[in-house]
């Protein structure tokens, strides 16, 4: 498993996102059920269910897709939309 960065954020601060979050998004970006992120990372199934609440949350996300297109836009250089409205418009070209 790659090394994690301690905090990351798609706005620029240091403390958007932890670093467990991170991992857990990335994961449940890869198609993983939460009960095989639970596993791979040794947690209990609740503190991956408490972990992306947290992400849907920061990315105003509805749901595991959502988040996921929300952070590979944001790892891609576009900025999320002020408000947590990242889906109703495509970022500018």
């Amino acid at each position: 498993m790659n090394p994690m960065p301690r905090e990351h954020s798609a706005n620029g601060s240091t403390n958007r996102f932890s670093s467990r979050e991170i991992q857990v998004l990335e994961l449940a970006s890869q198609g993983m059920t939460n009960p095989e992120i639970a596993r791979r990372l040794e947690l209990s199934v609740h503190a991956i269910k408490f972990h992306l609440a947290s992400v849907y949350r920061k990315l105003g996300a509805a749901n595991r897709t959502e988040a996921a297109v929300a952070w590979a836009l944001t790892m891609n250089g576009h900025a999320a939309a002020p408000g947590g409205d990242n889906f109703s418009t495509p970022p500018a070209a």
